[in-house]
């Protein structure tokens, strides 16, 4: 009997073009378009110039995958997976995938994917279709298989998905699949400390990490290294040591859980973007951060373990952008005051503001029953504030454009692409992007990864 691993290897290795429905198809071009304008917006920040000075000291200008909005270098497959999926990551703006158990952004697969298939050559076809197998490992393995309640990060998954879509796109035979996807699996287990307590620069980093690694796990793979073909359902696998045991038929899928992802209207962790819409709802409606003088949120007990003050540790200390972006009262003080939440909002000056400071204190989250039996089909959130002056005003919301039930249109993420890559590229290079990404099952991969390479920041 074939081991689960070389099952979904088989099921990796068979994927066509016509696999793909038409509605993935659009989806993993708005997702692609998506994080590539988080990408170049997230260009200059410190992470990632750390990164691009550590892969020029290793040398390899004359390799084969470009490194966005770095003026023409390039480097190995790894190394660019590394920096652009960094780029990616950093703003905290790419796109999300809910279930009960675990949120994952099945996006940070597009650098190590994007990489890959440039390396070989690929058509735009070739990578939707690569895209679209990460996609459906990552969000299948999330939402059967989930690991935060074990103390393990939904990295974890995602060195299943990059390995599989990274072997698609290297156009590897199902043995030489299983065993990348073997390897990945078997090595690259992240812990959830990554995003508890007081965080770090590696929030940002730890997929992107995962993802370079595992695509050197594939290539290893693609010359003939072998890996433990039993790491789902092994002895000491990843079900015995991790998350227990679950069944997935790979048979059966059908490449559409892309259509299951979300995208953020507010630069902010997913979990807060109904909250966000409810208070400029109230600040819409007159509110004013000065007229305050408590805050009470009621929201879904995923928000309120992550970014609500939980059991992933306390969340009004707030020092850096990568503990702004994952705390509720400091995302809502910063949209009550500025009107709204971009990249903008976590920079030094305003994190540390007296304002946005003296605001969050105000500011109290609590889980509700009722809204968390409706998670993740909805995002519900109540706001009750009272004023200094004795009234009282609420406000609930249970979805928002980007969600699942209010899809973002290709027109609205051109906007957002638009908007993030504004004062970094010309509009002519913003129109031929979009041209790309809107046709990339008619290009081949490297029309585009041209374009990304043509300048710098």
């Amino acid at each position: 009997m074939p081991t689960i691993v070389e099952t979904l290897a088989g099921w990796v290795n068979s994927r066509q073009w016509e696999d793909l429905p038409q509605a993935s198809q659009l989806q993993l071009k708005i997702r692609t378009l998506d994080a590539l304008g988080c990408a170049i917006g997230a260009l200059g920040s410190m992470p990632v110039d750390s990164i691009y000075r550590m892969i020029q000291k290793f040398g390899g200008n004359e390799y084969t995958c470009t490194l966005i909005g770095s003026a023409g270098r390039r480097a190995a497959p790894d190394r660019a997976t590394l920096h652009n999926g960094a780029l990616i990551r950093y703003l905290d703006f790419n796109d999300s995938f809910l279930s009960k158990g675990e949120t994952c952004h099945p996006s940070d697969n597009v650098a190590p994917v994007l990489s890959c298939s440039e390396y070989a050559d690929s058509t735009g076809r070739e990578y939707l279709l690569s895209l679209g197998i990460a996609y459906e490992v990552q969000c299948r393995l999330s939402e059967i298989a989930p690991v935060r309640s074990k103390g393990f990060d939904h990295v974890t998954q995602g060195a299943y998905s990059v390995a599989a879509g990274a072997s698609s796109a290297l156009r590897l035979d199902a043995s030489r699949t299983a065993n990348a996807i073997g390897i990945s699996g078997t090595a690259l287990n992240a812990l959830r400390v990554t995003r508890t307590g007081r965080l770090s620069n590696w929030k940002g980093l730890a997929y992107p990490f995962m993802a370079s690694s595992s695509v050197t796990c594939t290539f290893l793979a693609s010359e003939g290294i072998t890996g433990p073909l039993e790491v789902f359902e092994g002895n000491k696998g990843f079900m015995d040591a991790i998350a227990g045991k679950f069944e997935i038929d790979w048979s059966q899928e059908k490449l559409e859980l892309v259509q299951k992802t979300i995208l953020k209207k507010y630069n902010a962790e997913i979990h807060s973007q109904s909250a966000i819409d409810c208070i400029l709802k109230l600040r819409a409606k007159g509110l004013k951060p000065e007229e305050v003088d408590s805050i009470e949120v009621r929201i879904f007990d995923v928000a309120y373990n992550i970014i609500g003050g939980g059991e992933e540790g306390g969340k009004k200390s707030i020092r850096t952008k990568e503990e702004a972006d994952h705390s509720l009262p400091y995302i809502l003080s910063a949209a009550l005051i500025d009107g709204t939440v971009g990249p903008s909002q976590y920079f030094p000056e305003r994190i540390n503001s007296p304002d946005v400071q003296a605001l969050l204190r105000k500011i109290d989250v609590r889980p509700d029953s009722e809204f968390s039996t409706q998670f993740p089909d909805q995002v519900p959130c109540e706001i009750f504030v009272k004023t200094k002056d004795g009234h009282s005003l609420a406000e609930k919301t249970m979805d928002y454009e980007g969600f699942t039930t209010r899809p973002m249109s290709w027109t609205t993420a051109t906007e957002k692409f638009r908007s993030l890559s504004a004062g970094r590229i010309d509009k002519s290079l913003q129109d031929q992007i979009l041209e790309s990404a809107e046709n990339l099952e008619k290009i081949k991969i490297r029309e585009l990864t041209e374009l990304l390479g043509s300048f710098g920041v």
